[in-house]
């Protein structure tokens, strides 16, 4: 048996035409489009693709996408200015800060300024603790939004289901791992400190990797017919790298997402997703 690769594109264009043609009904009934401003500051490539696939994203979406790029030897006092103008301009729907930021800048300091009711990633603290108490906010951290969508669209079980998180960052590990206990799954982190590391995660119907160790997970951690995630991405030799080696997890694995082409193209489909959801919030509809 050879495990089902789960198209991570494919499924971000299915949402993404859900989600312009919800936008376009939005419109039409007179509401202005939902607005995106992102702010770009600093020289790292990386960043710059990600947000210019980010503005295509939203623009063929129907969104109102603005980018700020303020020059990468900016203080922490003018980023905060910038972000507390977007933050008060009630044309704009949500906010991005392009992370990271220039070493100079007080990350925390900039992302204070943009309000819950703003907050297009969902890392802000009043939405993050909403999500920990099981009563999730208008929005969400993008990335394990994605996650928990493509273990949606491949019909797999939730309730009851034993889940490893391998990482436990802000940005996916910890926000990952409360979506999946919302969804009535029994969850287990891991991380660097974690004894017998292999043989916790061979418990798991569904393994996600989000630590960004090229091909450290092998069949030695997947218990046969998992639902196995992948959110690693390692530049290495010209080429992006999973953690999860591929050759070796295929042949035992059920599911398993790609890189690239799995959870990556989620993440930009999510930012648009929450953004819909914030202007909609904040015009008084329903939510979709």
């Amino acid at each position: 048996m050879s495990a089902i690769i789960v198209d991570g594109k494919a499924v971000a264009a299915e949402l993404r035409a859900e989600l312009t043609s919800q936008v376009a009904a939005m419109t039409a009934a007179g509401s202005a489009p939902p607005s995106l401003a992102v702010v770009l500051c600093g020289d790292d490539p990386a960043s710059a693709i990600y947000v210019r696939n980010k503005g295509r994203a939203a623009e063929r979406a129907g969104v109102r996408f603005t980018l700020h790029r303020p020059r990468a030897e900016s203080t922490t006092d003018e980023l905060v200015a910038l972000v507390g103008t977007l933050d008060a301009d009630e044309t704009i729907d949500g906010i991005l800060v392009q992370l990271p930021l220039p070493k100079q800048i007080d990350q925390d300091a900039v992302m204070a300024c943009i309000s819950p009711e703003k907050d297009a990633d969902g890392f802000h603290p009043y939405n993050f603790g909403r999500l920990a108490e099981g009563h999730p906010a208008v929005v969400a951290p993008g990335t394990p939004l994605g996650c928990m969508e493509l273990l949606r669209r491949s019909d797999m079980q939730l309730q009851g289901s034993r889940a490893v998180v391998i990482g436990r960052s802000a940005i996916v590990g910890r926000p990952l791992a409360l979506m999946l206990t919302n969804a009535d799954a029994t969850v287990t982190i891991c991380h660097s400190r974690t004894r017998e590391l292999a043989a916790v995660c061979r418990e798991a119907d569904i393994l996600v990797s989000a630590i960004g160790r090229p091909r450290m997970v092998d069949a030695s951690y997947v218990k046969p017919g998992a639902f196995v995630i992948d959110v690693g991405t390692t530049p290495q030799d010209g080429v992006v790298v999973g953690d999860v080696d591929r050759e070796s997890v295929e042949p035992v694995a059920g599911w398993l997402t790609p890189v690239p082409g799995g959870v990556g193209p989620m993440t930009i489909a999510m930012l648009l997703r929450n953004t819909l959801a914030l202007a909609r919030a904040r015009r008084g509809l329903a939510q979709v």
